[in-house]
């Protein structure tokens, strides 16, 4: 291809960014019709984009894909929709029953849940979370198992292999997560890969999967795939989650719950 060729199809492919994400979604004759160009054309620029995760190729046209930010320091998000996560933590925490064994996931949710389990008796928490671990470690009540890693500082969470192995030696009743961002289409997400790769082990750890996750978190796609939302078994969220969500939720077969 010449560079005068090149260029056309650079400026081609910011001009239908652009119509998508001002129209949401738009069918692939109208493009075809505004940009003079064939379908055909316009399709193998829509799987470019597709592929670079920008748009989410529909039959007949294309749909836009909000892409989740890049998240702010954990203590930075502590404060913010603190409420809904207060409600989801208790939430959370009502579905633990007394001596079961439980991995509790790094983030602000997550923290919500361990403040919620005072009075719980005989539980095992396994955990990659520092702030979680430091909230849990003065309570006799819990069996508290750290399992080491490559502290990620913004996150007070650890990462990598060392996580890894030691999940694979362990068995939790139920894993409590939280997501940086959760998708129909794409599944859970997270922006960081060896985050994500640690995320995977985790995931595979429990009987039960929880997660749980505020309305922000919904319909959007961060870089990294970490597993499809058919992993999930349970989501507890907030009176905020869009209702078409919620629905498209429970007829995957997941159970959820508005705290």
């Amino acid at each position: 291809m010449e560079k005068k060729d090149v260029q056309l199809t650079i400026e081609r492919l910011e001009q239908i960014l652009h119509i998508v994400q001002e129209q949401q979604h738009v069918r692939v004759t109208e493009l075809s019709e505004r940009l003079g160009v064939s379908e055909p054309t316009i399709r193998r620029d829509l799987k470019k984009l597709e592929s670079m995760g920008r748009v989410r190729r529909e039959h007949g046209g294309v749909s836009a894909v909000e892409v989740a930010l890049a998240e702010p320091p954990v203590v930075q998000r502590s404060i913010e929709n603190r409420e809904e996560k207060q409600l989801i933590g208790r939430a959370a925490a009502s579905l633990i029953k007394d001596g079961e064994t439980i991995f509790l996931g790094s983030g602000t949710t997550t923290l919500e849940v361990a403040r919620a389990l005072e009075g719980k008796k005989n539980l095992t928490v396994i955990t990659n979370a520092l702030n979680v671990a430091y909230q849990l470690a003065g309570n006799e009540n819990i069996t508290l198992i750290i399992t080491g890693g490559v502290v990620r500082h913004s996150e007070f969470s650890m990462i990598g292999h060392i996580v890894e192995q030691t999940l694979k030696d362990l068995r939790a009743d139920k894993a409590i997560i939280s997501m940086r961002a959760i998708s129909l289409h794409d599944g859970l997400t997270n922006m960081n890969p060896l985050e994500t790769m640690t995320d995977r082990v985790i995931v595979q750890c429990a009987r039960e999967v929880i997660l749980v996750a505020d309305h922000t978190k919904f319909g959007k796609v961060a870089t990294s795939i970490v597993a499809p939302l058919t992993t999930v078994h349970k989501i507890i969220t907030d009176e905020q989650t869009p209702l078409d969500m919620l629905e498209k939720l429970r007829a995957l077969g997941i159970q959820v719950i508005q705290a």
